[in-house]
């Protein structure tokens, strides 16, 4: 999934594209009685802060040391429960998620108040037969990452999920993140096939966070 770029590359870019925001004068005092002198000038400073949303969902850039750049790569988690026991509702762990496991990095840092999260599907997982497992099937599960605030996950389903809310302090800077964990509910007895991989069968969640 993509991510903006760093603040600080943010931050870099705005101080080339405005004019210098501080400004100078000079002035000059004489006297012909060779009395007193006192002369002032004056600056003005301005700091402009770009507005910035970093979110990441796996594989990313180093947010916790300040790192906020895209990076293009989408994990995979596959899930293959054992001969015998599909639909057992014996849960199954994933393999793969740049944690491995089927566990994934997840953040968000912003600086511009509050933040949604939510998750988007295409719809049930479908093995392009004609066969479907629902996205209720596959869970997740936050743990600590490495801010003080654990990022939630949004619920997955056959389409839009809940909306998680994180509420900006009073600094305005919201940093969450946790480490989630995926894993197949295994509920249900389906015929056998590959269901998701590709966007043709639904197999892609889009996490889409945003702020006002």
């Amino acid at each position: 999934m993509k991510t903006p770029t760093a603040i600080r590359i943010l931050c870099g870019a705005a101080a080339l594209g405005l004019p210098l925001l501080a400004s100078a004068e000079s002035n000059v005092q004489t006297s012909t009685t060779n009395a007193a002198l006192s002369a002032t000038a004056h600056v003005n400073f301005s700091v402009v802060i770009p507005k910035s949303l970093y979110l990441r969902v796996g594989t990313g850039s180093a947010y916790a040391s300040g790192t906020l750049a895209a990076n293009a790569t989408i994990d995979t988690i596959t899930f293959t429960p054992a001969v015998g026991a599909v639909g057992n509702s014996v849960a199954v762990a994933g393999v793969g998620g740049d944690l491995s496991g089927g566990v994934e990095t997840a953040a968000i840092v912003s600086n511009g108040g509050n933040v949604s999260l939510v998750a988007n599907t295409g719809g049930p997982l479908n093995d392009g037969a004609g066969h479907n497992i629902a996205y209720t099937q596959i869970t997740t599960t936050a743990s600590a990452g490495t801010f003080p605030t654990l990022l939630t996950p949004p619920t997955l389903a056959n389409g839009a999920s809940n909306t998680v809310t994180l509420t900006a302090p009073a600094s305005g800077v919201v940093m969450a993140d946790a480490q989630w964990k995926y894993q197949y509910a295994n509920a249900n007895t389906v015929p056998a096939g590959t269901y998701g991989s590709t966007v043709a069968n639904n197999g892609q969640v889009t996490y889409t966070a945003s702020m006002p």
